[in-house]
């Protein structure tokens, strides 16, 4: 026992980066170069790859959304890192597989509930900005951790102005199992409202602060809780769409309005953007953490199922990014990329070195018109979870060009596809194919490093919730 716990010392030590190098991650080492951008990242959370106009999305309209996507490039084959929320923000924020920096599943308040806990060794991406004097923020949801020292602003965030938790019982009293895991900074708040509109609303008060100090980049990651269950649209945008929409059914027609009204609110941030004049100067990152969720009456297009599955309509996800006069109008790829490919993508632009291990790989030349070829990288997504499903197991999905192995339960065997010949993940091509073995060897090397990784707080009272 005593060697295991010195093994895993040895990992925390040396994992990442290691102390020195986070330490380095926060301080401020370089002034801000000429013509580096601003960074807008806003995620939305449970958007279906088919819930957007511009994605095909027939009985709704997301014109501020779909605006975005035709100012700069589209993607039709990006794919979160987990069809489930904390995994994928975990990604995002370190630009590693979530497994590797302690996040396979989703973080809860309580712990027999609760499948992560983000390394802290890990190097988070306002660290790496602040290294060239952004200042940073996030507004909206956070879903990392509930406690110290997993908080935003002690993992790199000058400002935090959101929510904590996993998910809101209630979009207007903003409680989590009885919880208030609203916060500024560090300090509780009890506001009143729509989440959706004190997120759009306190976004916009940040931009025209910073638009006072054009001379200082900002990084401001704006993680929205919608349309994420429950599915409580305002009254007069659930009206609007029964008018316009006859027959539609009182689920579908929730859903909608609430995707409606959330188009609405990127519309005033992104308003808000050029009446400070911020936006020729911003880089504007547009995505979602998994496929949407079937049973609250989402759909994603053509794609086989949806969120919390390892199918497509699970984690590949509308994504677009907006640079004027570096990301041209109107382009469109088919580049296989991942959440995690963002974090080294904006550091790339923010002309920030990476040099600790990371999983992902920059997408910035493939953004602004550049020759990139496509690698042949060997893929994964994991979600470990409790319940019948999973059991508290963990389960899997690896992918290498074409060909996708996958398993929707610890308990189900895998199946392999052709994604190229069998889009829908209709035909298994049975253990017997050559990529079966491959892709198998390599989830299993992918599962026994992360398996050196811890994901559970240790000391615990397991009935305590985790802010206690």
């Amino acid at each position: 026992m005593a060697e295991l716990v010195q093994t895993r010392r040895d990992f925390l030590r040396t994992a990442g980066t290691g102390a020195a190098v986070l330490a380095l991650s926060q301080r401020n080492l370089a002034k801000p170069a000429p013509g580096r951008p601003n960074v807008l990242v806003i995620l939305a959370d449970d958007l279906g790859y088919g819930d957007l106009s511009s994605y095909g999305a027939v009985d709704l309209k997301t014109p501020n959304i779909d605006g975005l996507i035709t100012a700069g490039m589209r993607f039709d084959s990006f794919y979160a890192n987990c069809p489930v929320c904390s995994p994928t923000r975990a990604s995002l924020m370190t630009g590693r597989y979530p497994d590797l920096v302690g996040v396979p599943g989703v973080i809860r308040t309580h712990l027999t509930n609760s499948w992560g806990y983000l390394l802290p060794q890990a190097v988070l991406l306002p660290q790496m900005l602040k290294r060239a004097s952004y200042h940073t923020a996030l507004i909206g949801k956070w879903h990392l951790g509930l406690a110290a020292p997993n908080l935003p602003n002690e993992r790199g965030f000058d400002h935090f102005h959101g929510f904590l938790g996993d998910m809101m019982d209630d979009y207007v009293n903003h409680r989590r199992h009885g919880f208030n895991y609203l916060r500024l900074n560090e300090q509780e708040v009890d506001p009143q409202g729509h989440a959706t509109d004190l997120f759009t609303q306190w976004a916009i008060d940040y931009l025209r602060e910073r638009s006072q100090r054009k001379d200082v980049p900002f990084f401001l990651y704006l993680a929205y809780n919608a349309p994420h269950g429950p599915i409580q649209p305002p009254q007069q945008w659930l009206d609007r769409v029964k008018e316009r929409k006859n027959g539609i059914t009182d689920g579908r027609a929730k859903l909608v309005a609430l995707i409606e009204h959330l188009d609405a609110g990127i519309g005033k941030v992104l308003a808000a953007l050029k009446e400070t004049g911020l936006s020729d100067d911003t880089l504007v990152i547009f995505t979602s953490d998994n496929g949407g969720d079937l049973g609250a009456g989402a759909t994603n297009g053509p794609l086989r199922a949806g969120k919390g599955t390892m199918n497509e309509g699970g984690i590949r996800v509308p994504t677009c990014a907006v640079w004027p006069g570096k990301i041209e109008a109107g382009s469109r790829s088919d580049r296989v990329a991942l959440t995690m490919d963002l974090f080294p993508t904006i550091c790339a632009a923010a002309g920030v070195p990476v040099e600790h291990e990371i999983d992902g790989r920059s997408i910035l030349p493939t953004l602004t018109g550049q020759t990139q070829p496509e690698e042949e990288r060997i893929l994964f997504w994991v979600r470990r979870d409790g319940g019948p499903q999973c059991g508290g197991r963990a389960h899997y999905a690896v992918r290498q060009g074409d060909f996708k192995l996958l398993q929707n339960s610890p308990f189900e065997p895998m199946e392999l596809y052709n994604l190229r010949d069998d889009p829908k993940e209709q035909k298994p091509l049975g253990r017997k194919h050559p990529r079966y073995a491959k892709l198998f060897t390599a989830l299993q090397s992918h599962v026994t490093q992360a398996g050196a990784v811890p994901w559970q707080r240790y000391p615990v009272d397991l009935k305590q919730p985790l802010t206690h």
